[in-house]
């Protein structure tokens, strides 16, 4: 882990949290990015919004999917992401609404909707570090204890460790606690390790997951503000996703040439109009126009190759600092 402090001071605390892939929303993300992926393999101009929740023996997929593919098997996705061959599955699957599709068709944006990017120096994959060390943190402890868990990360205004919290099924405390020491080393740090007790039920056995429930964890931790809008499940024909995707890339382009600390990207879009009806970039506090971008949502699939199989591994640990096509 980066153990170093930031090189921007603030006044303030900063916390960011982090869930594992076994974490029941991450599931049910999973599965939907699969599901997506299993389209666009046969139909790269597959149209597909699948929602997923699971729990306690039960999975249901439901959205709307309009294609030529044919239907992918979903028990087997299923059974490949959550390891797991008793889970009751439900499935309703129909065309995309007519209304909608009109739009899209002419090349409209799929949906209305306000989409940000952001990018910052903090740290090599330019993220807020708090979320970046969170993240590490829990992919650490998964590559050991591959379960549900989560981990969250509180710096002091001078960028150190304040506090981690950690808790993890099927993992010890002692154990716990001994992997994070290894990981980090911080004077005054205050530990919290499984701070309700050890556990062995987690995944869908001990709660409910829901795809896009993980918004702030998907995008850039709780100090960046976000569009709102979901990523896993949806194709790029809806900006919610795309754009966002695309929002990170300008970001990422800002702070590079123009040598920032810190941008923020905002989109916004109209169902059925092909331009966004707002395109700020604001680097270090100075807003301006973006130029130099197709910013129509086939401009957009175009410059980054969204219509590829791709998204089952964003649905993992976060969509944003991983050599995405949007982050590079």
């Amino acid at each position: 882990m980066n153990r170093h402090t930031s090189s921007h001071p603030t006044n303030f605390y900063r916390t960011a949290e982090s869930v594992s892939p076994g974490h029941p929303d991450k599931l049910c993300d999973q599965i939907s990015d699969a599901i997506l992926d299993a389209y666009l393999a046969q139909d790269p101009d597959a149209r597909v919004a699948v929602e997923v929740c699971g729990g306690h023996g039960v999975v249901f997929a439901v959205g709307e999917v309009t294609s030529i593919a044919k239907m992918p098997d979903l028990a087997k996705i299923i059974e490949r992401i959550t390891g797991r061959t008793d889970l009751e599955l439900h499935t309703r699957l129909v065309e995309q609404s007519p209304e909608i599709a009109n739009g899209v068709d002419t090349g409209g944006a799929g949906d209305q909707g306000i989409m940000i990017g952001y990018a910052c120096d903090e740290t090599p994959e330019l993220l807020p570090r708090e979320v970046v060390l969170a993240r590490q943190l829990n992919e650490h402890i998964y590559a050991k204890y591959p379960y549900d868990g989560k981990t969250q990360v509180t710096l002091n205004p001078d960028g150190s460790i304040s506090s981690v919290v950690a808790s993890f099924q099927n993992v010890p405390k002692d154990e716990l606690s001994a992997i994070i020491d290894e990981f980090i080393n911080e004077n005054n740090l205050e530990l919290l390790v499984n701070p309700a007790g050890d556990w062995n039920q987690g995944g869908f056995d001990a709660d409910t997951g829901l795809t896009g429930r993980k918004l702030i964890i998907d995008n850039y931790g709780p100090r960046i503000p976000i569009g709102g809008g979901a990523f896993s499940g949806k194709d790029p024909s809806k900006v919610d996703r795309s754009a966002a995707y695309m929002a990170r890339r300008i970001a990422v382009d800002y702070l590079r040439k123009r040598h920032a600390h810190e941008v923020l990207v905002r989109l916004a879009y109209a169902i059925g109009y092909d331009q966004p009806l707002e395109k700020t970039v604001i680097i270090d506090g100075a807003p301006e126009a973006i130029e130099g971008y197709d910013l129509t949502p086939q401009g957009i699939i175009r410059t980054l190759g969204l219509k590829r199989p791709i998204y089952e591994q964003t649905a993992r640990y976060g969509h944003f600092g991983h050599a995405f096509p949007w982050d590079d």
